[in-house]
C-alpha cells in the first residue's frame, strides 16, 4: 500500500473541506445535478476518445497508484551479482537452476534465453522490445487519466454555462436565480476539485511508476547481458550499481558492498 497516495488525497480532499465547513455548512456545496454534468460529461469524452477495452482497463492499472509494491532497485544488484558469481564459476547452464525461483518474469525469461544459447543481439532485442511495450500499455493508462483531469474542468465550465443560461432565463422569479447561479458556480467547482486533487494526481503517480519499471527491466536487461558477456561479478556490480539514484549509490559503495 502506497500511503503517500492516500495521505495526499485525505489531506487535500479533507483541507479543502475543514476550510468549507469552517465557513458554514458542507450541504451547500452538494449538487447531484452539478456532479451529473461533470463525472458524466468527463466519462462520456473519455469514452469517445479512447477504446472501451483500454478504458475499462485502466480501471485496474489505478491501483497501482494506491497498491503497488515496488521493489528497490537495490535489491536487483546482489541478486544478479550471485547469478554472475554461478554463471563464472559453473558455466552459463548453471543458470536454469534459479529460473523456478525467480519472480520476475522478465529476468526469467533473459535467463531462459541465456541458457538457451541465444545470441546476445537477440535478447537484446527481445526484451528491449518488451520494455517498449510495457512502456506503451503505461503510457495509455496515465494518458486517460490526463486526459480526465483536462475534460473535468472544460464540464465544470460547460455547467457554469447551463447555470447562466438558466439564471437568465429565471430573471423574473428570484427563486430560480439562486438555484441557477448555484448550478453555476458548483460546477466549476467541482471540475477543478476533481482535476486536481483526483485525476492529475493518480496520473502523475501512474507515470512515475512506470518510469520506474522501465528503469528497472532496462536495468536487468544490461545485467543479464553482462552476465552472459562472461563479466566478472564486480563489474556486473558496477555496471548495476550506476543505475541507483547518486545518493543511495554513495551509501551503498561507502558500506562496501562492492567486493
Amino acid at each position: 500500500m502506497d500511503l503517500t497516495t492516500f495521505l495526499g488525497i485525505l489531506s487535500s480532499f479533507g483541507l479543502v473541506i475543514l476550510a468549507i465547513v469552517s465557513q458554514g455548512s458542507i450541504t451547500i456545496f452538494f449538487s447531484w445535478e452539478s456532479l451529473l454534468i461533470v463525472l458524466g460529461g468527463t466519462f462520456g469524452a473519455v469514452l469517445v476518445n479512447y477504446p472501451l477495452g483500454e478504458v475499462l482497463r485502466v480501471f485496474r492499472v489505478v491501483k497501482k497508484a494506491f497498491f503497488y509494491r515496488g521493489d528497490d532497485l537495490v535489491d536487483l544488484v546482489p541478486k544478479m551479482v550471485e547469478y554472475s558469481r554461478g554463471a563464472r564459476k559453473d558455466g552459463l547452464l548453471i543458470l536454469e537452476r534459479y529460473i523456478g525461483g525467480e519472480e520476475d518474469l522478465f529476468v526469467a525469461e533473459g535467463l531462459r534465453m541465456i541458457v538457451d544459447g541465444v545470441t546476445p543481439e537477440t535478447i537484446r532485442e527481445v526484451l528491449s522490445n518488451e520494455i517498449d511495450y510495457l512502456g506503451e500499455r503505461h503510457r495509455v493508462g496515465y494518458e486517460i487519466f490526463e486526459a480526465m483531469g483536462t475534460y473535468a474542468p472544460a464540464f465544470g465550465m460547460i455547467g457554469t454555462l447551463i447555470g447562466l443560461i438558466l439564471m437568465l432565463k429565471s430573471l423574473s422569479d428570484p427563486a430560480k436565480i439562486s438555484q441557477a447561479m448555484s448550478l453555476a458556480l458548483i460546477t466549476t467547482f467541482y471540475g477543478a476539485i476533481l482535476s486536481n486533487i483526483l485525476f492529475l494526481p493518480i496520473a502523475g503517480k501512474l507515470k512515475e511508476r512506470s518510469r520506474f519499471e522501465v528503469l528497472k527491466k532496462q536495468m536487468c536487461l544490461n545485467g543479464l547481458l553482462a552476465i552472459q558477456g562472461g563479466d566478472i561479478p564486480k563489474v556486473v556490480e558496477q555496471k548495476l550499481v550506476s543505475y541507483l539514484p547518486s545518493e543511495i549509490r554513495a551509501k551503498y559503495l561507502k558500506e562496501g558492498a562492492l567486493e
